[in-house]
């Protein structure tokens, strides 16, 4: 017993001689995860917290102004994603080359910021396009309000017509008609459409039906 406290009590002595500056970010990602040493996580956050932030806070500007608040929250998340399920995602994380966990953390960041953005404006754009008792005329006004917000909305909704509709010929139909102003009657006149004025309007109706099906899905 006094051979095992001794041998515990060296290791322990010898953990806080390390200095984890020195240590390359392999090293340092080991000590992370198999001691959880609060030094060794200190060192985590010294060396690669500028760079998450920075990931983060270009990613989210795609979105809104990139708030200290946003930015924040956002690096909290990233780690939460690096910590969860036992440090899994750092466990399994397969250095090649001493910067190769530069490359991993970026791809994280983003990850975790896309997915934020994604789930947040799924939901606003259910619970905007539901609150209009014309789907139809809500599209048309998502398309023309010029804000930042509405355009990653459009994004979306045309994502989602690519996704639903039968062929190309479809998603054309919608671009031209929602995006470009056309009137069914002018989309009709275009030889390469081949679909009559009903032919036209018969595509949109399938089309939107389907994507308020989606929608209604996704919002929830």
């Amino acid at each position: 017993m006094p051979t095992r406290l001794g041998s515990f009590r060296y290791k322990i002595c010898a953990r806080h001689l390390i200095d984890y500056r020195q240590l390359g970010s392999p090293e340092l990602i080991a000590e992370c995860v198999a001691t959880q040493e609060p030094a060794a996580w200190q060192e985590f956050v010294r060396r690669f917290q500028p760079l998450i932030a920075g990931v983060v806070a270009r990613t989210a500007s795609r979105w809104t102004p990139a708030t200290a608040a946003i930015v924040d929250d956002l690096v909290q998340e990233t780690y939460v994603k690096l910590c969860t399920e036992e440090f899994r995602r750092l466990r399994e994380f397969e250095s090649w080359h001493d910067d190769a966990i530069y490359g991993f953390l970026k791809a994280v960041a983003y990850r975790v910021t896309l997915d934020h953005f994604k789930v947040h404006y799924a939901a606003k754009r259910g619970a905007r396009l539901r609150s209009s008792s014309d789907f139809d005329t809500s599209l048309r006004v998502e398309g023309k309000s010029g804000s930042v917000e509405s355009d990653i909305l459009v994004r979306e909704l045309e994502e989602i017509a690519g996704e639903v509709a039968e062929e190309g010929r479809d998603r054309l139909i919608f671009e031209l008609y929602y995006r470009q102003g056309f009137t069914t009657r002018k989309i009709a006149a275009i030889p390469a459409i081949g679909l009559s004025h009903k032919g036209v309007e018969s595509c949109l109706h399938r089309l939107t039906e389907r994507m308020k099906k989606r929608v209604s899905g996704a919002a929830y």
